[in-house]
């Protein structure tokens, strides 16, 4: 079926879908987690050979997807109409569905990203139409599948089998109303334009290079177990995984050793084996990308901690490397098993090394101190602020981030509101 077809079928879809009340809807959600849980093992295995995740991390996406889709099947109706205190007779507000909504979905969380996109997108009363990465058309095939079984109307989602260069002409169709990516900021910036210039709601979630920040008072043994896994659990290709280690000088000697010896708990191995924690990364180019990045910031003056070594076409011996404050590489995105280390003297110092980055997306920090909690809350630049934990998504809770992280939200209740015209209604 071409693709004008199937953003016709779309079309009608949502003509009918959005009529469709918010407890039914609901329904069909429930059976999608009970349909998600009895699949997990099933699509764990398409994801991981198609993105080389090791098979637990890749059951537990599943999981964490159903976890998800229940928290919407039991929300409360946000986006019934909301009267108003006014001199007139009849005045309320109305939420109403956008129409067609396109998701460009990236490769390192097939499932999540894809339904976490889609499921408020669609509780909202939107029909969408998915563009996957290349090497996961498998996962988007059977999320559409799974959508289908779960009593979905046809057309309420859609995976299209695209490929990069025609996402502009989805895009630019009339029926297409907005647009949701995850990705890189290049593909942000192309996607955000093409929507602009065509009046078009868009969502940003992109890059990020989080700080992981310790400080003196901070539960070292945990912060140093915690750290290497925010790092390095899917091989380190997560947006919101820790990347910069901005560790208090006066602590630098007692914690470094802790986190060495997480940090090289996390081998290389077969996928399919459930006692793998890491495996290599998607794709070859991906591990090309990592070693030019690796090499320029070493030519930058960076040292080595643990060398990043290269074992197969995909696989490292994960690295680290200690950076200083205006070496180029700060200004981009590591995706992979490489990690920077970054000392500070002080609060206001560890905090100005956190936020000279164009990201914004999730920082930790690590103190049991109140008022030095509240002081990070209060000035870092980011979406997200953990403390005393990592980064990490929950349904319950807005993910979205800041700065060239990207902008508008997912999860939560406030993701309902995004795919939505507010219309007002007034009347004597």
């Amino acid at each position: 079926m071409n693709i004008d077809n199937k953003l016709k079928i779309a079309q009608k879809s949502f003509d009918s879908w959005k009529t469709v009340s918010f407890k039914e809807k609901q329904k069909l959600l429930k059976k999608l987690a009970k349909a998600l849980d009895k699949h997990a093992e099933q699509f764990g295995r398409i994801i991981t050979q198609e993105m080389n995740k090791p098979i637990t991390q890749s059951i537990a996406e599943v999981n964490k997807c159903a976890l998800m889709v229940r928290y919407y099947a039991d929300a409360e109706n946000i986006l019934k109409p909301e009267k108003i205190k006014t001199e007139f007779r009849l005045s309320e507000i109305q939420y109403v569905p956008k129409g067609v909504i396109l998701g460009v979905m990236p490769w390192n969380f097939p499932f999540w990203q894809a339904i976490r996109f889609a499921v408020p997108a669609i509780l909202a009363g939107n029909t969408v139409v998915l563009k996957h990465a290349s090497i996961c058309f498998g996962s988007g095939n059977m999320i559409e599948k799974i959508f289908l079984e779960a009593g979905f109307p046809k057309g309420v989602f859609q995976n299209l089998e695209i490929g990069h260069e025609q996402v502009k002409a989805v895009l630019e169709n009339p029926i297409v109303r907005g647009v949701s990516l995850t990705g890189s900021e290049k593909a942000g910036a192309e996607v955000a334009s093409i929507a602009g210039k065509n009046i078009k709601k868009s969502l940003l979630e992109l890059g990020g290079s989080d700080a992981f920040i310790v400080l003196d008072d901070a539960d070292l043994s945990i912060a140093a177990e915690t750290g290497a896994k925010s790092r390095l659990l899917n091989c380190g290709q997560a947006c919101n995984a820790a990347k910069r280690f901005i560790i208090q000088k006066n602590v630098e000697k007692e914690f470094l050793p802790l986190f060495l010896k997480e940090y090289q708990k996390f081998v290389a191995g077969d996928p399919f084996k459930k006692k793998t924690n890491m495996a290599g990364m998607a794709r070859p180019d991906l591990a090309d990308d990592l070693e030019k990045q690796y090499k320029k910031a070493l030519e930058n003056g960076a040292e080595i901690i643990l060398p990043l070594e290269r074992i197969s076409e995909n696989e490292f011996v994960p690295g680290l490397i200690k950076v200083k404050s205006g070496n180029p590489i700060l200004q981009e995105e590591l995706f992979g098993p490489l990690g920077m280390v970054m000392i500070a003297k002080d609060d206001r110092q560890a905090l100005k090394l956190a936020n000279e980055i164009p990201f914004g997306l999730s920082d930790s920090v690590w103190t049991k101190d109140k008022k030095r909690q509240q002081f990070f809350i209060d000035h870092l630049e980011s979406g997200t602020v953990s403390i005393n934990k990592g980064s990490s998504s929950d349904p319950r809770l807005p993910f979205g981030g800041a700065k060239s992280s990207g902008y508008g939200t997912e999860l939560s209740m406030v993701a309902l509101k995004e795919f939505v015209n507010v219309k007002t209604v007034v009347g004597k």
